[in-house]
């Protein structure tokens, strides 16, 4: 027979020697077990009447195996697992042997397993993996004791606390780090540990000169050590770490090791920076709305000195009252004006200036001193409202200012009241007890339009008669229609009359503390 046609016999070589294809593979893998210094078995599939996995097998195991009941090594072989540990049976662990031999990807959890033995139940924790190989699984698990679980938590809270150890053995000079420290430190962890000393080489310059005697008395004398410091990272990051160290001391009183812990504080410090520049700007913008809150009182006292009085002018009684909605700032967008012109007559003027602040006022004042002026020079009414029309459009520095105003002048040898409005609420008029509001002239407010058109009305003041002049503040009420409130007021004021200040009780009656959302400035006139 040639070389071509010659048969090998299954187990034997050409030359008629053994090969290892009729070694069993169980046998093969049980070598390479024994020679595990782990807890590891080879586990074959026990398959039902489907070709279903119904249970595993033990086929190998290394010699330092132990499970839950102590058998250890060959004492497993030939078991199944779930007649061995029936507890096993529908768990993550169970699933996990499945899902790996099925899918060919390694397993990696943990198993809870209770056991009763003797009586006496017992709880045991291990960590498993199952790798697939060859047709079954290789399994290893290590016993999770308390230690073991302890140190695993103290990790987790270091981790999450941005928190690290170090001892230094001063006699023998060997360093221990936990891993956090390496992180905080953001050294690699193949460059091993340093001195403590050599760590704060990265410290900024102001923190490494306090930190150098700190250092030589901990470890000269033992004095324990506190201190937060900036670090330079590469790259330029800057991280703050407080670190705490004491020294355990020889019967002499010599260091002869180091407990460090480091925690990183970064994250703390930058919060603080935020808090802090947030209350700066919170106190910059008190500085600002009190320095606003001073020069409105200012103007306030230069403008409307007082905001409660009683004037005499050309034959009238004046009650004046004037009460900014916002307290302590004295002055807002309504105003009045009550002085005595030249030719005897007195000029009586309300406002109201869309708006509160120093805008406000800005815009209040030039219509008051200008208004003023005019009708000092003769200038008639009408006119006198175009031309403050005029003056609300082109004033740059304030655009798209509107107002509202009711502005009258009374001659004493006529008895006569005559008055002009820019989208003002109409006057009252009191006579024998009866309120009634005065015809309203034609007028819009007082900014809205370049082509505005302003008329003016008269009626002749009687003896006893009183008006009321006013801004909205007095009678607004949300929700509530325009005419309701000028009916209140109409209905609020003879019962009101009578010995001055009138206002004072009228704005008590109409507006309460409570209800305020408005400046409110009223003149009452009597002749």
């Amino acid at each position: 027979m040639t070389d071509r046609n010659r048969q090998v016999e299954p187990g034997l070589s050409a030359d008629g020697g053994s090969t290892t294809a009729d070694v069993p593979q169980e046998s093969v893998i049980q070598d390479v077990l024994d020679a595990s210094l782990g807890s590891m078995v080879l586990l074959e599939p026990v398959l039902g009447a489907h070709d279903e996995v119904v249970d595993f097998r033990f086929a190998a195991a290394s010699p330092h195996a132990v499970d839950i009941a102590g058998r250890r090594g060959r004492e497993l072989l030939g078991r199944s697992v779930l007649e061995t540990y029936p507890g096993v049976a529908g768990t993550d662990l169970w699933h996990g042997y499945l899902g790996a031999y099925l899918s060919g990807v390694r397993y990696e959890g943990e198993l809870n397993y209770e056991e009763v033995a003797a009586g006496i139940p017992r709880l045991s924790r291990y960590n498993v993996r199952a790798v697939p190989s060859r047709g079954g699984l290789v399994v290893s698990w290590a016993r999770l004791d308390t230690h073991e679980r302890k140190q695993r938590r103290q990790a987790l809270i270091q981790r999450l606390g941005r928190t690290g150890w170090m001892d230094h053995d001063l006699i023998r000079d060997e360093i221990v780090w936990s891993q956090e420290v390496y992180e905080i430190f953001g050294r690699a962890r193949s460059l091993g540990p340093v001195p403590l000393r050599d760590l704060f080489v990265q410290a900024a310059a102001d923190d490494r000169r306090a930190l150098e005697e700190e250092l030589l008395q901990l470890t000269g004398r033992g004095e324990r050590m506190d201190r937060t410091v900036r670090l330079l990272l590469p790259g330029g990051e800057v991280r703050h770490v407080r670190t705490v160290a004491e020294a355990q001391t020889d019967a002499h009183g010599d260091p002869v090791e180091l407990h460090v812990l480091f925690q990183d504080l970064t994250a703390t410090k930058q919060h603080e920076q935020q808090l802090l520049e947030h209350q700066q700007t919170v106190l910059a913008h008190q500085g600002l709305l009190a320095a606003e809150r001073d020069l409105a009182a200012r103007l306030q006292n230069t403008l409307l000195p007082v905001s409660q009085k009683v004037l005499h002018l050309a034959g009238l009684v004046i009650d004046v009252a004037y009460q900014p909605v916002q307290e302590g700032l004295n002055l807002g967008g309504d105003w009045y004006s009550a002085v005595e012109l030249p030719d005897g007559s007195a000029l009586l003027v309300v406002g109201d200036v869309a708006g509160h602040g120093l805008d406000a006022v800005a815009t209040m004042a030039q219509l008051r001193f200008t208004a003023k002026g005019m009708a000092i020079t003769g200038t008639p009414l009408p006119e006198i409202l175009h031309r403050l029309n005029t003056l609300l459009l082109h004033t740059p520095d304030r655009p798209y200012s509107t107002a509202t105003m009711i502005m009258a002048c009374y001659r004493p040898e006529t008895s006569r009241f005559t008055w002009v409005q820019a989208g003002h609420l109409p006057p009252l008029l009191v006579r024998r007890g009866e309120a009634r509001y005065l015809p309203t002239p034609a007028g819009i407010l007082l900014g809205a339009t370049d082509t505005p058109h302003y008329e003016e009305s008269t009626v002749d003041l009687l003896p006893g008669d009183e008006l009321l002049l006013y801004t909205d503040g007095l009678i607004e009420n949300p929700g509530e229609p325009l005419d309701t409130a000028l009916a209140r007021l109409a209905s609020a004021v003879p019962e009101h009359g009578g010995d001055l200040p009138f206002l004072d009780g009228l704005v008590q009656a109409l507006v309460g503390p409570a209800d305020r959302r408005d400046d409110i400035c009223a003149l009452h006139v009597r002749r």
